[in-house]
């Protein structure tokens, strides 16, 4: 069976994707800063490792292991990331770089340490988490989206820099649905919610966003999605998951800008 490392795996999708492929019976290690939260990884059969993806070190030493234990890998799902919205123009920068450090950085820095490994084989697969964010971006999240839009172009480029390699390069984007993602989103917005400019907006954007969340669907979609991408031999080159990704990404290109703008200003109350 395939070896298979997942970042972010503590939590979220990285954690669910990680319990049904142990499930399946693949050989899954489970890669997070917070490894004390990763041993129901371990009771089922899985392997926990620490890996701080903003550092060079950690993820080599994480890297090393694997290969080390298993020989390859075959599986890189780069699922670590988390979003901090906010106005562009009161975001603190070091706020803004830490998001792309994660986001970006961190995706790029295990996809450089695991692609040797897979070029000497000359096989892998990588799937990168991105988000209908990166292709659609919106109010208050101008940050993380334009994360998500590094995320989509590096893909790209990516896929094509590596197919002669027998590497595969897949994109999914989710769109909402219930993690435990909007935790840390609404918790940074209420610190701002007091913003004397633009804190009416803020805390509008706040409420229609958690409202979103607490109708979402489960995420087990985007699980599946996952898991039928490692199967298949011809893997999508993007994977659309949730009917509101694919009625945003859809609207966006048909739409004119100021046609989506008012949409968007529309669902969240902010026109």
């Amino acid at each position: 069976m395939k070896t298979i490392l997942i970042t972010g795996a503590s939590s979220g999708f990285g954690k669910l994707a990680a319990k049904q492929l142990i499930k399946k019976g693949y050989t899954v290690y489970g890669a997070a800063r917070r490894i004390g939260q990763m041993q129901d990884l371990v009771d089922l059969g899985g392997h926990a490792i620490e890996m701080d993806v903003t550092n060079d070190e950690s993820v080599k030493e994480g890297v090393a292991q694997i290969t080390k234990d298993q020989g390859k890998i075959d599986v890189l799902i780069n699922n670590a990331g988390y979003a901090q919205y906010g106005i562009v123009e009161t975001t603190d920068l070091e706020h803004a770089k830490r998001q792309y450090e994660v986001n970006v950085f961190g995706l790029v820095r295990v996809s450089q340490a695991v692609l040797p490994h897979m070029r000497k084989q000359m096989s892998g697969q990588i799937i990168n988490l991105s988000s209908v964010a990166g292709k659609v971006s919106f109010p208050m999240a101008g940050w993380y989206a334009s994360s998500k839009y590094a995320v989509e172009a590096i893909s790209d480029a990516m896929r094509a820099e590596v197919k002669g390699f027998g590497i595969k390069v897949v994109i999914v984007e989710p769109g909402t649905f219930k993690t435990g993602f909007d935790d840390v989103a609404v918790d940074e917005l209420e610190k701002l919610a007091n913003d004397k400019v633009y804190g009416d907006k803020i805390k509008s954007f706040k409420n229609r966003f958690s409202e979103m969340y607490q109708k979402a669907p489960t995420p087990e979609p985007v699980i599946n999605v996952l898991e039928k991408a490692i199967t298949s031999k011809k893997p999508k080159t993007r994977y659309k998951v949730g009917m509101d990704s694919k009625m945003a990404i859809m609207m966006k290109g048909l739409l004119s800008d100021k046609a989506f703008d008012n949409v968007m200003l529309n669902q969240f109350g902010l026109k």
